[in-house]
């Protein structure tokens, strides 16, 4: 069956919607596009001889720092240390799951009512995004609405030492907007000084055998430590109220990817567990259909951030708090699921409190984008 692509509109759309052309129908693995000669981000990405300079985290962050020392300090949130039993391996494994926002999509479509238009610049942005990163370090770093991945992502974190990969949404939103610096999609890096990559694959989310326009990342790597594998995801569901059975299918395929994708490296040894993660911004509420499909999903998923709530058992109140023209949202919608007996939560980073994210909610010259950064740090099970 041949993939279509519908066009939205806007030259740039056309365009790339010819390119998704190229993508195989009968999979629902993508190509990647890749500009030839992006043009990289001259405040971060310095070269000789056609080759990115190795930068230092300390000093980077310190870079980012002092080009924003004339606005409001960047939210101060701590780690919550828990107990998920015993008999962890190696040294903890920190994962970030974050939204960052497309720039394209912040000042040409959603409407942040209450954000002032120069708290939205890609100038102030891009320094808040790479120090919020820097300053958790996370070994694995999951990431949707990146619009920005050539020029300034993909560069400065491969040279603080990161592997990633990147799928673009088929039919992005970005590309009607002017100016636009290419399709968002997701991104999934991860230090490579702790994992070695195995594989990873991009899959175009299908509903009822149709394909939509979300997709995941599902990386699979080996820590270079212990030797364990680790099979990560980071995705973006479909947005919106109204949507909730077209998440639902979304998730259900997603989970039917994995679990062939597990059951894969697992071979036919069944006492082979292959610790799994799931990152992402699934646009649900813990109420939603794809949410319980996911909590009582075969694969024995539990979900981090249930972790700060006292009976264990709740989700944070909010992990998006935004004013937009038709109103304000407060919601959760961000998850990082994780396989329960193979992976232990070490700590979770605490939620900004109503006081800190301020009146005028996310986001603001505090914080870049609409959504939180959700971190935990991760321990490998021991074997039974």
């Amino acid at each position: 069956m041949e993939t279509l692509v519908c066009p939205m509109g806007g030259g740039a759309t056309r365009l790339y919607s010819t390119l998704t052309q190229t993508f195989s129908g009968s999979s629902s693995y993508l190509s990647p596009h890749q500009p030839q000669l992006p043009n990289l981000d001259s405040d971060f990405c310095l070269q000789k001889d056609s080759a990115l300079c190795p930068l230092d985290p300390s000093e980077l962050l310190r870079q980012c720092e002092e080009a924003l020392r004339d606005q409001p300090p960047r939210l101060h949130r701590n780690f919550v240390y828990v107990s998920d039993g015993d008999g962890a391996v190696g040294s903890p494994i920190r994962v970030m799951q974050w939204n960052i926002l497309a720039q394209a999509l912040g000042v040409g479509v959603d409407n942040f009512v209450r954000c002032p238009l120069e708290a939205l610049s890609w100038s102030r942005r891009k320094n808040l995004i790479l120090g919020e990163i820097l300053a958790y370090r996370p070994h694995i770093l999951c990431l949707q609405e990146v619009d920005h991945y050539y020029d300034t992502f993909q560069p400065v974190l491969a040279s603080l030492g990161y592997s990633s990969h990147f799928c673009p949404k088929p039919w992005s939103p970005c590309l009607d907007v002017e100016g636009n610096s290419g399709p968002d999609g997701c991104a999934l890096f991860f230090d490579e000084s702790r994992f070695e990559l195995l594989d990873s694959v991009d899959i175009r989310l299908s509903a009822m055998m149709i394909p939509t326009n979300q997709v995941a990342v599902v990386t699979t790597l080996r820590c270079r430590s212990t030797g364990r594998y680790l099979c990560v995801v980071a995705t973006h569901l479909k947005a919106r109220s109204g949507w909730e059975w077209l998440r639902s299918a979304q998730g259900s395929d997603l989970l039917w990817h994995v679990q062939n994708l597990i059951r894969e490296l697992s071979g036919d040894n069944s006492n082979i567990e292959v610790p799994l993660l799931i990152c992402g911004d699934f646009n649900a509420v813990p109420s939603e259909e794809v949410y319980r499909r996911f909590a009582t999903s075969p694969l024995g998923l539990d979900s981090a951030y249930k972790k700060l709530s006292q009976d264990g058992v709740s989700e944070p109140e909010y992990t998006t708090w935004k004013i937009r023209g038709t109103g304000e949202c407060c919601s959760t919608l961000d998850y990082i699921w994780y396989t329960k007996d193979t992976l232990r939560v070490d700590a979770v980073l605490d939620m900004p409190d109503e006081e800190q994210i301020g009146p005028d909610r996310l986001p603001s010259y505090s914080y870049p984008s609409d959504h939180l950064s959700l971190v935990c740090d991760f321990s490998f099970r021991e074997k039974e």
